[in-house]
C-alpha cells in the first residue's frame, strides 16, 4: 500500500483518442502534470507543456505502490481502455487506495461496442477477461456466446488453435480490431480455419465467438473422474458433488483445498462462478503441477496452487471462506489451523478413509457440532456373465459452519 495520500483520476480512453474524449475528461487529462498510461494511449494525446508522461510499471501490481509514492503531491491521470473498471486498471487502483481517492471518467468499453456491432444483447454473451484463454473452456456448451478480451494481436490464434482441441472448430469467430478508431476492422471465420488470417489483427481487439461443438460438462459439481488427470489421489465424482453442497459455493468466495490431489474440488468450486476462487495446497510436486494442468483444462486457468505441506503451507495465506480437507488430515495441528482460520459463517468439510481419521472426525463432531456421515457408494459392474455391486471405499465426511 502506497504510504502517502494519492488521488488518481483514472481517464477510460477508446482507440478514437482525444477527439473521442469528453469535456471532463480532456478537461483533467490537460490539467494534469503527470499522465501514466500504455504506450499506445499515450500516443493518443496530443503535447501538453510540462507535462510529464510515464508506461505503466512491471509487473503493474507490484510496481504501482513505488510508482504512486513517486507521485506524490503531484495531480495524476491513468488512461485506461474504454471503461476502466472493465477488466481494467481502475479496478486495481481502487484495490490499492480505496474507491475515495480514485475518481473514474469511463468511455464506451469495447464489449459495449463489440454487442452493438454484433447485435448481441448484455444478458446473452459471457464476457472473459484477457489473459489466459484457458478461461473460454469454463464457457464451452452449443450455442454459448462468449467476447475475449484479447492481451495482443496473439489472442485470436491461440484461443482458436484452443477451440479445435477441444472439439469446437466448427466455432464462428468475428475478430473485431481497432473499435471506434477510423482504422476499425472485421475479419470473420471459424476457429478451424482462423489460421488463414495470421498477420492480419492488429493489436488493440476483441473477439467474438458462438460456439458450435459438443457439451463437455456441465456447471454442477461432480464431474466426471475421467475429466482429471490423476494418480488415484482424487476425491471422487459422488463424494466430490457431496462436498461441495456443504461448502456451497458463492460468488467472489475463497476456498482452501487442503491435501488437493487432482485439485477437483478446489476447480469445481471455480467453476460454480467466473468470480469464485481457490487455493489447492499439495506437498507432492507432481501432484501440484497436475492441478495447474487440470485447472487450465477445466477452464479455471486462475486456480492458484501452493506446493507446500500443511499446516505449515496455510500460514501465509489469505483468509478463506470455506475450507476442504482432502488428504493430511492426520498431521498435527492441521485441522486446528483450518478452524482457525475460518470466520463466522465460514465452512469446512473433511474427508477421512482411515480409523484413525476417522476418530479424529468423530472427536471434532463431537466438540464443535456439525454433521458427521459416513459415506459409500457401490456401482454396477460385471459379475462372471450377470451383473453385480462393486463398493467402493466408504468415506467419512464431516462438514461444520462456523457460527458468530
Amino acid at each position: 500500500m502506497p504510504t502517502q495520500a494519492h488521488h488518481v483520476t483514472v481517464v477510460g480512453i477508446g482507440a478514437d483518442g482525444w477527439d473521442g474524449l469528453g469535456e471532463p475528461a480532456r478537461a483533467a487529462v490537460a490539467a494534469a502534470d503527470v499522465v501514466i498510461g500504455a504506450p499506445r494511449q499515450l500516443d493518443l494525446l496530443p503535447p501538453i507543456d510540462g507535462q510529464e508522461r510515464q508506461g505503466w510499471p512491471s509487473p503493474l501490481r507490484a510496481g504501482l505502490p513505488a510508482l504512486l509514492d513517486g507521485l506524490t503531491g503531484r495531480r495524476v491521470v491513468a488512461l485506461a481502455s474504454g471503461d476502466p473498471l472493465l477488466s481494467g486498471v481502475g479496478g486495481t487502483l481502487i484495490e490499492l487506495l480505496g474507491a475515495s481517492r480514485v475518481s473514474v471518467i469511463p468511455a464506451v468499453s469495447s464489449v459495449t461496442l463489440a454487442r452493438a456491432a454484433l447485435g448481441w444483447p448484455a444478458e446473452s454473451v459471457a464476457v472473459i477477461r484477457a489473459g489466459d484463454v484457458h478461461a473460454v473452456l469454463r464457457e464451452l456448451a452449443p450455442g454459448r456466446r462468449v467476447l475475449v478480451l484479447s492481451a495482443d494481436e496473439t489472442t485470436p490464434a491461440g484461443l482458436a488453435a484452443l477451440l479445435v482441441e477441444h472439439g469446437y472448430g466448427a466455432s464462428r469467430m468475428t475478430v473485431l480490431g481497432d473499435l471506434g478508431g477510423q482504422a476499425e476492422s472485421r475479419l470473420e471465420s471459424t476457429a478451424a480455419s482462423y489460421p488463414a488470417f495470421q498477420g492480419q489483427v492488429p493489436r488493440l481487439n476483441i473477439v467474438a465467438v458462438e460456439l458450435d461443438g459438443p457439451l463437455p460438462a456441465g456447471w454442477t459439481a461432480g464431474l466426471p473422474d475421467d475429466a482429471y488427470d490423476h494418480d488415484g489421489q482424487l476425491t471422487k465424482r459422488d463424494l466430490r458433488a457431496c462436498a461441495l453442497a456443504r461448502l456451497a459455493p458463492a460468488p467472489g468466495q475463497l476456498l482452501w483445498d487442503v491435501g488437493a490431489g487432482a485439485g477437483s474440488v478446489g476447480i469445481e468450486w471455480m467453476r460454480a462462478h467466473p468470480s469464485c476462487r481457490a487455493i489447492a495446497v499439495e506437498a507432492d510436486q507432481t501432484r501440484a503441477q497436475r492441478i495447474s494442468g487440470n485447472a487450465r483444462k477445466l477452464g479455471v486457468p486462475a486456480l492458484r496452487v501452493v506446493n507446500g505441506r500443511a499446516p505449515a503451507a496455510l500460514a501465509d495465506l489469505p483468509a478463506p471462506d470455506a475450507v476442504f480437507i482432502g488428504g493430511g488430515l492426520s498431521r498435527p495441528g492441521l485441522l486446528a489451523a483450518c478452524l482457525t482460520a475460518l470466520g463466522s459463517g465460514g465452512r469446512l468439510v473433511a474427508h477421512g478413509v482411515t480409523l484413525e481419521t476417522e476418530t479424529q472426525l468423530a472427536a471434532a463432531y463431537r466438540e464443535h457440532g456439525g454433521e458427521l456421515s459416513r459415506i459409500q457408494v457401490e456401482h454396477a459392474e460385471p459379475l462372471g456373465t450377470f451383473t453385480g455391486w462393486k463398493p467402493a471405499r466408504a468415506v467419512t465426511q464431516w462438514a461444520l459452519t462456523v457460527s458468530a
